[in-house]
Order: C-alpha cells, then sequence, then structure tokens
C-alpha cells in the first residue's frame, strides 16, 4: 500500500491493519486482471483507483458515524464501490451489493472470496425489483450508491431499502443544488426529507464531492418503486 494512499486514509481519520492494506492491494489487482477481459472501470493507474475508487468510497465517513452503522445495502454497485472499500475497512459492516449485470455480480463474488471477505453478500437484479421483496424492504440502516442517476430517481430506487430512521447517503459531484432542488418532492413522496448536504474536496486532489444525507422518516408508500425502467424514463417530480 502507497504511502500517498495511507495519508489520505489519514485525512480521513481512517488507519488499516497489514491484513486490511493487504486487501486493497489485492483487491486493485484483481479488477485491474478482471478488467482486461470486461469492462469494470476506465481508471485502472495504482494511485489513481486509490484515489477515485478507493478513497473516494470511504469518504463517506465525513458525513456519518460509519461504526454506528450495521447494514448496508450499496445500489449498482458495479465493480465494488463503495461497497467492498467500506466492508475492508469497517469490517464489522454487513453489506449487499446488488447489481444488474451479471458478468459483474461474478467479478464481486470472486474478490469476497479471494479477499476472505464475510458478512457480505451479491445480488443480482433490478433495483426496482427487489425493493418489492419483504427480505430486503425497509430493512437497511444505510443504502448508498455511486450510481450515475439524477437524484429523484437515484431516490426511488433506494429509499424502499431503507428502514425508517435510516439513511439514504447517495455520493454525487460538487455541483447538487439545482439537483437537490429538483428532487424535493420525490424525496417526500418516498418518505424521507433530506437532513444535510455535505460538500468537500477529495483529500489532496481538486475533486468536488457532495454527499446527501437524506433520513427516512415514515415507511415508503406500496406503490414505489415503480415497474422497472419507469424511475430512470419519468422521474418522480
Amino acid at each position: 500500500m502507497s504511502q500517498i494512499f495511507e495519508n489520505k486514509l489519514n485525512e480521513l481519520g481512517i488507519s488499516l491493519s497489514d491484513k486490511q492494506k493487504d486487501q486493497f492491494k489485492r483487491f486493485y489487482e484483481i479488477l485491474i486482471e478482471w478488467n482486461k477481459v470486461m469492462n469494470l472501470t476506465g481508471i485502472t493507474e495504482y494511485e489513481e483507483v486509490n484515489e477515485k475508487h478507493f478513497v473516494d468510497s470511504l469518504s463517506i465517513v465525513k458525513a456519518i458515524d460509519i461504526n454506528k452503522v450495521d447494514t448496508v445495502l450499496d445500489v449498482g454497485t458495479g465493480a465494488g464501490f463503495p461497497g467492498i472499500p467500506l466492508k475492508i475497512a469497517f469490517p464489522h459492516l454487513k453489506i449487499v451489493l446488488l447489481d444488474s449485470l451479471n458478468k459483474r455480480i461474478k467479478f464481486l463474488n470472486e474478490v469476497i472470496t479471494e479477499l476472505g471477505l464475510s458478512d457480505i453478500k451479491t445480488i443480482h437484479g433490478r433495483a426496482e425489483d427487489f425493493a418489492k421483496d419483504v427480505e430486503y424492504r425497509e430493512k437497511f440502516d444505510l443504502t448508498v450508491s455511486r450510481a450515475v442517476a439524477n437524484l429523484s430517481t437515484l431516490s426511488e430506487y433506494c429509499l424502499p431499502y431503507v428502514k425508517v430512521g435510516g439513511l439514504f447517503v447517495p455520493y454525487k459531484s460538487g455541483e447538487i443544488d439545482e439537483e437537490m432542488e429538483n428532487s424535493k418532492h420525490a424525496i417526500h413522496l418516498l418518505g424521507a426529507k433530506t437532513v444535510e448536504i455535505i460538500k468537500f474536496q477529495l483529500p489532496g486532489t481538486e475533486i468536488g464531492r457532495s454527499f446527501i444525507k437524506i433520513v427516512k422518516i415514515q415507511n415508503t408508500s406500496k406503490k414505489y418503486p415503480r415497474k422497472a425502467g419507469l424511475p430512470a424514463k419519468e422521474p418522480l417530480k
């Protein structure tokens, strides 16, 4: 593990054991290996992966106290961000990774096995479908997503999974005000409210980031999420 990576984690108040450092190194190696045959990430240079994937995933500590979180769902996890870095750095978390592409699920299962991670599982399918499943609906302390979608759409994907009193925290780029304004009604319809917006720059970079802390205040109506495809096509207004 590089000193630069370690310094950036120190800025976030995160220190890792040797085992955790090895897990991050191995995760990087598997990512690069699999990326040769399938498109997992356009970012492959070691320090850049550390910064834009690993540090970025862990920077949620600026918004919430992860030590007080037990169960996490990562919606549209892709190559495992932020779910796998969170699991490595905070082994107490019970994490579910959801993705709609089976090839990515195979990759994630390989990472989980290779890194010897427990209390983490993958589910293959669409967010709209699993949100109707009693095993997952309103069962999580925290739902996260780094997926690229507007906040109304993302809220409809993610909020049905959050238990009342829990949080949905999407990872967003720096400029969020207009998007935030446009999604207020959707968040309200889904039984939640925005409590805080945390804006910052990734340690040692010019990259602007925002976390939106959205708290679930009542059960989401059974009619949400709407059927697969609709949240993206016709975001709640």
